[in-house]
């Protein structure tokens, strides 16, 4: 019997994946390099995965939406105010990338760029995991007294903008584009009260 903190060889091949991809993306992430990473047989990624490496993606890009999914409720949930809350958000993320040395932004905005156009499964989990992510700030919005279309149109532009913050920290190796998008999105949202 597993206990709590054991990870079974299909989640090991999952995160495995995600980390993988969120570092060097889609085609430069073979299976071998995954069943290494996981400290699992190939066999074994065949195994759990027989629709092969597109197979895998999607369900490292829905492990990628889970991680970021919980990192946005776990902040979003710790600031009655939601400007408080989005401002907690990007400066977590800001720290996460620090402590990764740079190497570990969005878990799904890599693989999802790379197979645009080409790969029409892993586009719509990809867009999945964006609608699920503004959907838990379009219901901290709408819980903090902000109108349906409000909130809807906020969620867009502060994932949106999250998400532009997060590549461009990578690339500069530099915590300022998350720290400054998050208190211009405060401003954003104070705005409209």
């Amino acid at each position: 019997m597993k206990t709590k903190h054991e990870v079974g060889t299909r989640d090991r091949i999952v995160r495995a994946t995600s980390r993988l991809m969120q570092r060097q993306g889609y085609e430069a992430t073979g299976l071998k390099q995954i069943s290494q990473e996981a400290q699992a047989t190939l066999g074994s990624v065949y195994h759990f995965f027989p629709g092969g490496k597109t197979e895998l993606a999607i369900e490292a890009i829905r492990h990628g939406d889970r991680e970021f999914a919980d990192l946005l409720r776990d902040t979003l949930a710790g600031d009655d105010d939601p400007a408080g809350a989005i401002v907690a958000c990007t400066g977590e993320l800001a720290r996460g990338l620090r402590e990764s040395q740079w190497l570990d932004g969005c878990p799904v905005t890599t693989t999802a760029l790379e197979s645009a156009g080409r790969a029409p499964d892993i586009q719509r989990a990809a867009d999945q995991a964006f609608a699920n992510w503004r959907a838990l700030v379009e219901d901290k919005l709408r819980r903090s007294g902000f109108s349906a279309e409000v909130a809807g149109e906020l969620a867009h532009t502060i994932i949106n903008t999250i998400e532009g913050a997060e590549m461009a920290a990578q690339v500069s190796q530099s915590e300022t584009p998350l720290l400054i998008a998050g208190k211009h999105l405060a401003r954003l949202v104070n705005s409209y009260r």
